[in-house]
């Protein structure tokens, strides 16, 4: 090809990408349904035909910054609607995921899904929607981990790729910075368990409403900083986790630290990643299996299947109010099914393939994503012989002190060994913390040096 057909075909190419490039975002008529028919997160306003899923009703904001538990007066007290069991799980199963049938198979004699009335409160604060409307049409994303042109709100309101509602679940809004327990229990097959006690401390540079101006979601944008601290059991209290959590992929992702009292120094931890297990898990959870999923996302191709009715866990109060106690939830083969609350609310399904490059322990992920929050509610986890693994469940809560909304607990079910894996809880500590503040260098891996030092 002689140089200057080459030019002229380069050319081409660059102005196609730039094209569609500038064309990643909605059109300006589909963003225009935002705050209208849909929500200005992007949910469907209406309820469904039969009234099951009622219409949004966003709630005001309520309570103080510190030391809520997560309620809801007008609907604590409420009854179940009817229960699923094994013996008529036929009815409801187009909208059961896998690893609820899975559950209802193995243990027919103990395990139930109560239903209880939907009900849609959950809000955001109104920079959080503004920003959220806007996203529609300036964000865009190249490939799965590379989003840009989103500013504060979640990035992609309308999502066209599998990767959009990951990246909506990874920025969601949390505050501008938060303290947290996140006690664990990995619980054996005769419901005997032994718990593991961690403080977190968040910082969260997008979605943050203090900062002016406010940080751009693009490749290398550091979007939060995590610091966690392992209070017990004593065989490994006083380790460290710091992350410095970036979007883009591979070690440019995410920078890590880890801290171990035998080593008595802070050293760089790349493996804070993907299939990895997670520190003092016993194996019982990976990197990327924290808040449902986290982490990049290379190693899969993503695929949107689109919209489901399905039974989720939802506005789980009971799940982690400080009268159940730890011991409560633990039962033989998994938690006490009398206290979960579960609803019909729309999901998006997104399914994960492991790319054959890429080895994961998991061939495949079916992930169901909350329409109202955008929260990832449950993940069906595949082995390489297509086999369902594992089972992962948030329960899902709205801080209405905050305007916010999480999964607490989380539940990891490991179908080939009985066990099962509880993550997020509070209930014999402390709710949420949102009047914290920390100095510029609190999450700096020197400073962590200093702070074991003392």
């Amino acid at each position: 090809m002689n140089k200057r057909i080459f030019k002229r075909s380069a050319l081409a190419l660059a102005l196609g990408l730039a094209s569609s490039w500038a064309m990643a975002g909605v059109s300006a008529d589909e963003a225009a349904k935002l705050g209208k028919e849909l929500t200005p997160v992007g949910a469907e306003r209406a309820g469904n035909a039969d009234g099951s899923i009622p219409e949004w009703k966003p709630a005001a904001q309520r309570g103080a910054k510190k030391g809520v538990f997560p309620n809801n007066p007008d609907i604590d007290g409420e009854k179940p609607l009817f229960t699923i069991t094994a013996a008529n799980m036929g009815q409801y199963e187009g909208k059961l995921t896998e690893g609820h049938k899975e559950l209802l198979k193995r243990y027919p004699n103990s395990y139930k899904m109560n239903v209880y009335p939907s009900h849609r409160f959950a809000n955001f604060p109104q920079k959080i929607l503004d920003e959220t409307i806007k996203n529609a049409t300036r964000a865009s994303i190249d490939g799965v981990d590379n989003p840009r042109g989103a500013f504060v709100g979640f990035p992609f309101p309308i999502p066209k790729t599998g990767a959009e509602p990951i990246w909506n679940h990874r920025v969601k809004y949390r505050g501008s910075d938060l303290r947290r327990y996140n006690n664990q229990m990995i619980v054996q097959q005769d419901g005997k368990f032994s718990l593991t006690k961690i403080v977190e401390d968040v910082t969260f540079n997008y979605a943050n409403l203090d900062k002016n101006p406010p940080d751009e979601l693009k490749p290398g944008t550091e979007f939060l900083r995590y610091l966690s601290e392992t209070l017990s059991p004593p065989r490994i209290a006083g380790t460290y986790i710091l992350v410095h959590e970036k979007a883009g992929f591979g070690p440019e992702g995410r920078s890590a630290w880890l801290y171990l009292p035998a080593l008595k120094r802070i050293r760089r931890a790349p493996a804070v990643c993907c299939d990895n297990p997670y520190e003092g898990t016993d194996g019982h959870q990976f990197y990327d299996q924290v808040d449902m999923y986290n982490g990049v996302l290379e190693r899969f191709t993503w695929k949107l299947v689109g919209k489901r009715e399905m039974y989720i866990p939802y506005n789980a109060n009971g799940m982690v109010s400080p009268k159940v106690k730890y011991a409560d939830l633990a039962k033989p083969n998994h938690l006490n099914t009398d206290l979960p609350r579960y609803e019909l609310h729309r999901v998006w399904v997104v399914e994960a393939d492991n790319k054959p490059e890429t080895r994961h322990t998991f061939k495949k992920r079916r992930l169901y994503i909350d329409e109202d929050t955008w929260n990832v509610i449950a993940i069906d986890d595949y082995d390489h012989q297509d086999k369902l693994m594992q089972f992962q469940e948030g329960h899902l809560v709205i801080y209405y002190n905050m305007l916010s909304a999480t999964t607490q607990p989380e539940v990891i079910y490991h179908l080939n060994s009985g066990r099962y894996f509880v993550t997020a809880l509070i209930n014999e500590d402390e709710p949420y913390d949102s009047t914290v503040s920390y100095p510029a260098n609190f999450f700096e891996a020197n400073t962590v040096q200093k702070r074991t030092s003392k």
